[in-house]
């Protein structure tokens, strides 16, 4: 612009741009999720912006990760504050939860509402105290959270002089000021960046004396500057790199001018600098006539514009995250998108981070294994190792989720490596082993040459189940299950039963340990939660030999472990869930007060479930430990811990230890020797003995 002397010239300003960093979008998306859910208040935030550094680049407004509340905001104040590179400006942000919302927001209203602010904050001197105010911002939004899209649009309101100012000078301050001057004002304006109280502050008085001597004061101190200077300029930071126009900033500088001091003639210095330091060439030093409007009151909020154009035109812009964001990470996000959803309106309460750190032992790669992984994955557990020594075989895929035909191909995977193979392909962020190791079992007795393996699977599968948080039983046989039992109630683990049927299936969570009670936990819950084995009147024994085809196969109904092993992984979220954890009792469907659904937010937590697809049926049961269980019983945990191995190896030799260990041999005696011998019917009535054979 070239002063023109016939007719004033309208003073324009370079526009204010955005500038969003995808740290601002990675760490809403967090806050959405995990704080605000629906909630659609308006935010407040923090920009950043500085003065011009580059003469062919302008700054813009910037929002960063830390622009957002957190609960650190102490901090964040503190390592914001004095950085020179990072000047704060207040903003709001109105974030919607759809886009029809976004598209209906009165936005002209908006900047109305955000121009009023600042003009009450000139009228009360609030903008003297804090001149960040004077160039507050406005964003709306709407984040697609599944997608990793946003659509979003800043506003800079700006109040509108009327009439116009207009410019009667513009130059580089290197050409207004005397070289004394230039120097003078260079090294005040190098004081003021460098001090951290004032290197932030984005708008200042210069003050330059008859002697040459600049300094630079603060709004506030305005009065104090009239007197001996020859010249006040009225400084801020310009973010602009034009060499014809000032930045933004200075339209409601000049609102506040006129407003507050009724000046008609406003010498106004754009500050702007290279590597640092004030740059005079750089920076701009103008004057503008600013017209006073008799009409004008404090009541009366000016006009305002401001909203930021997108390539020239009055539209949004919007910013895909999905395809700069590493894979994994994707993956990642979108996983926990439902899981953190959930907690928005139906659970708030859930406690996601229980989950997420959850170790989980599966006992067999089966069936049931494969559709409890994949519900532990949906469910967000990321830990899961597989125990299994079985091969995929042909019949295996399709009915065995995490298989595929390849994975039977010759001679067949094995399912503990192949199952991790594919969780993987599902979910590359899984932290997945597979184990491939029989389970000793009772009732298949060794020879003296097996021992030494034996005993290290034994050992193996001890570590296993200390090192993880919950374990899932879920293999072929009943007797393969005994030992991980025994192991689970001396480790006092958290332990899921699943076992199916044709048409029929059970799901169970174990009780705590025999040993792990104290005192005052045994006043609370008198007795435990039983066993899978609590119910049984005779140990567990080989339950494979000379049966048919059908018999050795797990021949199931194909809906059965679906159904199954959803409700083994519902019943361990159940669990880790409730405050009581593995102590917390079972529940019952058909209790008049519902149970503990109070304690837990995911409702009952049964003990027992049973069910049909025949009958399309399905309850609840409640069955207390046993003295004489052959798996968790005090008497066998204590035998375990004293005798260790050598136990283990008379349980799986000797089909009768147990039973006899636990008394089981003397109640069976007791129960078959009870015969009655009852008379003919002609016997005489008054006869009333009873013989019975002992």
């Amino acid at each position: 612009m070239a002063e023109n002397e016939t007719s004033p010239t309208i003073l324009q300003f370079a526009p204010l741009n955005s500038s969003v960093d995808e740290g601002f979008w990675h760490s809403f998306s967090s806050l959405k999720l995990d704080k605000l859910g629906i909630d659609d208040s308006p935010l407040s935030i923090t920009g950043f912006c500085a003065p011009c550094s580059h003469p062919q680049v302008s700054n813009h407004l910037t929002l960063l990760s830390e622009s957002l509340p957190s609960d650190e905001q102490s901090l964040i104040a503190n390592t914001s504050h004095g950085n020179r590179n990072k000047c704060p400006v207040p903003g709001i942000l109105y974030n919607t939860n759809t886009v029809e919302s976004f598209n209906k927001l009165d936005k002209q209203s908006l900047l109305k509402a955000e121009a009023k602010k600042i003009w009450e904050d000139i009228q009360s001197g609030k903008a003297l105290e804090d001149c960040a105010l004077l160039s507050r911002f406005l964003v709306i939004s709407f984040a697609d959270l599944k997608k990793w899209s946003f659509r979003y649009w800043f506003a800079f309101p700006a109040l509108v002089l009327d009439p116009p100012a207009s410019l009667v000078e513009l130059k580089p301050a290197s050409e207004y000021f005397s070289s004394e001057e230039a120097e003078s004002v260079s090294a005040a304006c190098n004081d003021w960046r460098e001090s951290n109280s004032t290197t932030d502050v984005p708008f200042f008085l210069v003050s330059v004396s008859s002697d040459s001597k600049a300094s630079i004061k603060h709004l506030k101190d305005y009065e104090a500057c009239q007197g001996d200077y020859q010249k006040l300029f009225f400084g801020f930071y310009d973010p602009c790199h034009l060499p014809s126009n000032p930045g933004w900033p200075l339209r409601n500088y000049l609102a506040l001018i006129r407003s507050r001091w009724n000046l008609e003639t406003v010498l106004f210095f754009c500050y702007r600098e290279s590597r640092g330091f004030a740059d005079l060439n750089l920076s701009l030093v103008g004057q503008a006539s600013v017209t006073l409007s008799s009409g004008e009151s404090a009541e009366t909020v000016p006009n305002s514009v401001g909203w930021e154009l997108n390539k020239g035109k009055r539209v949004p812009r919007s910013i895909s995250l999905a395809n700069s964001m590493d894979p994994t990470r994707l993956a990642v996000s979108a996983v926990d998108l439902n899981l953190k959803l959930m907690r928005w309106r139906a659970l708030p309460s859930l406690n996601l981070n229980v989950l997420s750190s959850v170790k989980c032992l599966l006992l067999g790669a089966g069936t049931l294994g494969c559709q409890v992984a994949r519900t532990l994955m949906g469910w967000g557990i990321r830990n899961i190792t597989f125990v299994d020594y079985g091969k995929v075989a042909m019949s295996n895929p399709v009915r065995q989720s995490l298989y595929t035909f390849e994975d039977c191909v010759g001679r067949g995977e094995f399912k503990a490596v192949a199952a991790v193979k594919s969780l993987k392909q599902i979910f590359p962020a899984m932290e997945s082993s597979g184990v491939v190791m029989a389970i000793p079992m009772p009732g298949h007795p060794i020879s003296s040459q097996e021992e030494d393996s034996v005993l290290g699977d034994c050992k193996r599968l001890s570590d296993l189940i200390e090192s993880h948080d919950a374990v899932f039983l879920l293999t072929d046989t009943r007797e393969s299950r005994w030992l991980p039992s025994l192991l689970c109630a001396n480790a006092n683990k958290i332990a899921i039963n699943a076992a199916l049927g044709f048409d029929s299936y059970m799901v169970m969570r174990h009780g705590a340990g025999p040993t792990s009670l104290s005192d005052d936990m045994n006043k609370t819950h008198r007795q435990r939660l039983g066993c899978y084995f609590c119910n049984d009147v005779v140990a567990p024994q080989d339950s494979m030999t000379d049966r048919t085809l059908d018999q050795q196969c797990t021949v199931t109904r194909p809906g059965l472990a679906p159904i199954a092993g959803a409700l083994a992984v519902e019943l361990l979220v159940g669990v880790l869930q409730h405050p009581l954890g593995i102590y917390a009792k079972g529940d019952n469907s058909s209790s008049s007060n519902g149970g503990n659904i109070d304690d837990s937010p995911l409702g009952i937590l049964p003990h027992q479930i049973r069910g049909s697809i025949s009958q399309f049926s399905q309850i609840t049961l409640l069955g207390q430990a046993s003295n004489s269980c052959t798996a968790c019983s005090e008497t066998v945990i204590s035998e375990y811990r004293k005798r260790g191995n050598s136990f283990i190896l008379e349980a799986i030799n000797h089909p009768t230890y147990l039973e006899d260990l636990t008394g089981l041999t003397e109640l069976k005696k007791a129960a078959n020797s009870f015969n009655l011998d009852w008379e003919d019917d002609d016997i005489d009535d008054d006869d009333d003995d009873v013989a019975v054979d002992l």
